[in-house]
């Protein structure tokens, strides 16, 4: 059967970012071992975000990838006795067949070992080198061999050691290349106070300010081959490679559409996708993406108005602690993809944690959140009133005038488009469900029943197609998190067609429309018994 396509709505609506275009790019993923349900997290709520924008009608660019060079992804393979490019493909194998399997699409995939990534590295360094913004100088300092970094006293606990987050630290002499990381320090605190949308969720700022107020010395981009192989080569002195972050914080841009390392003034191309938002984890927004970046891309000749900003995620922890291999409690989210379905995965990631906090990974919260929100609430109210249209009215909808649902409907797609906008997608996903509850309530209230066994036509006319549009639209809202699940309500409404922001308006379904019949889109899981 032919279903006809949704109507497009010329009702207004929340208003589209002036900007027709949009970067998104997410942390790349370090491959010195397989993903976890961090990895899962950030990139289905990029992907969720993608797909928001691109619902709302524009065109979007969405970059990932892997970050594999490091003294760490050094000692892995040796150990291994591979080569470490041998070592590193195959951990990447695995990060690209999970997205593939959680729906995550991405428009660019970023390897730091790929030659055109290299070649932009290498060509940043040596103009920065050219300029004078880099250096070569003999220091001693405290090395983390975990972080892969050089250690300040501002590290330091109150009781003057380096705490366990920095694993094994060694003092180290040798001679490095510096980055003029200081001098910028004013102007970075400046645009912190000018652009306070630079970091969000807002609280993120305070931290991100107090910790380049601290700022006292130069970064180390380099490291001695005598120690260090796995990297970028410096191109004014053969001796060195690349620092790693210095590496990997270049993919955002050598990987950018139009991006031209060689000059300081770039095309139309980059500047019509260019500044990016960049989703990142609480822990690597300093120093790296909101100290080193941000005075990279001013060194290299970037605006101020082209610093990209910051979204910065919270963590999913176990019982409050923080994830980790060492106690053995790091959820695997391949294993809960294959056993619940990835979009039932994408849903829980994003409906129970609020954007920016940290919350608590929980199996049995996932069932109960399935439950509650997809079986029970919108796969109920899509079973109910597919049945009921079918049984009472043959299947077709009549149009109805009345409000019924309506003014309830637009209010939660206002709601949804601000939250939404702000990259709240939890909050989003509370809209899609608020409306799918009161639809239900709206079957108690109007009782399509009685209203058939009672001859009133018009009434339970009404009452089915309010509740059939009701769920033409939460199809909308979910599809970013659940394009299938979304898709599936869509094609048991009979619609067809391409999900638009613009189709949220009343009055999609036509005098008329024919439904599809009812299957469980959302069958109940079971959990398993207590022990």
């Amino acid at each position: 059967m032919d279903h006809p396509q949704v109507a497009v709505s010329v009702s207004p609506r929340p208003r589209v970012p002036a900007s027709s275009s949009f970067f998104i790019t997410t942390a790349i993923d370090y491959t010195n071992a397989a993903p976890h349900i961090g990895h899962a997290y950030e990139k289905v709520l990029a992907d969720g975000i993608a797909r928001y924008q691109r619902l709302r009608g524009r065109d979007v660019f969405f970059l990932t990838g892997v970050d594999q060079h490091g003294q760490k992804v050094q000692q892995s393979a040796e150990k291994l006795g591979v080569p470490p490019q041998e070592f590193v493909d195959e951990i990447t194998e695995k990060f690209r067949a999970l997205w593939a399997k959680l729906g995550v699409e991405y428009d660019g995939w970023a390897a730091t070992t790929d030659a055109a990534h290299k070649a932009c590295v290498q060509t940043l360094l040596q103009r920065l080198h050219d300029e004078g913004q880099l250096y070569k100088a003999r220091q001693a300092g405290y090395y983390s061999v975990r972080q892969e970094q050089f250690l300040t006293e501002k590290e330091r606990g109150p009781d003057g050691e380096f705490g366990a987050e920095w694993g094994e630290v060694v003092l180290i002499e040798e001679e490095n290349y510096y980055f003029k990381l200081a001098e910028h320090k004013r102007w970075l605190l400046d645009l912190l106070d000018s652009r306070p949308g630079l970091v969000t969720p807002g609280f993120r700022l305070a931290e991100l300010r107090n910790a380049v107020e601290k700022v006292t010395g130069d970064l180390c981009i380099s490291r001695p081959k005598a120690r260090l192989t796995w990297g970028i080569e410096l191109p004014f002195d053969p001796d060195y490679v690349t620092y790693v972050w210095f590496d990997a914080l270049v993919n955002y841009i050598s990987f950018a559409p139009g991006f031209d390392p060689n000059s300081k003034i770039q095309s139309p191309e980059f500047h019509a996708w260019w500044p990016a938002l960049h989703v990142i984890g609480k822990d690597i927004m300093v120093p790296a993406h909101g100290v080193y970046w941000p005075i990279m891309l001013k060194a290299i000749g970037f605006a101020d108005a082209d610093i990209p900003t910051l979204l910065v995620h919270g963590w999913w922890n176990i019982a409050g602690s923080k994830m980790s291999k060492s106690l053995g409690n790091v959820v695997d989210p391949d294993a809960l993809a294959d056993k619940y379905g990835a979009e039932t995965v994408r849903y829980y990631l994003m409906a129970d944690i609020a954007t920016g906090k940290d919350a608590d990974f929980s199996e049995e919260r996932l069932i109960q959140r399935y439950n509650v929100d997809l079986a029970n609430s919108i796969g109920n109210l899509l079973n109910r009133t597919l049945n009921m249209a079918w049984k009472y009215r043959d299947g077709r909808l009549a149009k109805s005038a009345g409000k019924g649902l309506q003014d309830r409907a637009d209010s939660v797609v206002q709601s949804y488009a601000a939250v939404m906008d702000d990259g709240s997608i939890n909050a989003g996903l509370e809209q899609a469900c608020r409306l799918a509850n009161e639809a239900n309530q709206y079957v108690e209230q109007a009782k399509p029943w009685a209203l058939a066994k009672s001859g009133e036509t018009a009434a339970l006319d009404g009452a089915l197609y309010h509740l059939a549009e009701s769920l033409r639209i939460i199809a909308i809202l979910l599809s970013p998190v659940m394009p299938k699940a979304a898709r599936g309500i869509w094609e048991q409404l009979g619609v067809a067609g391409e999900f638009r922001f613009e189709d949220t308006a009343w009055g999609g379904l036509k005098d008329g429309h024919p439904l599809g019949k009812p299957f469980p889109l959302f069958p109940r899981i079971e959990a398993p018994a207590n022990p």
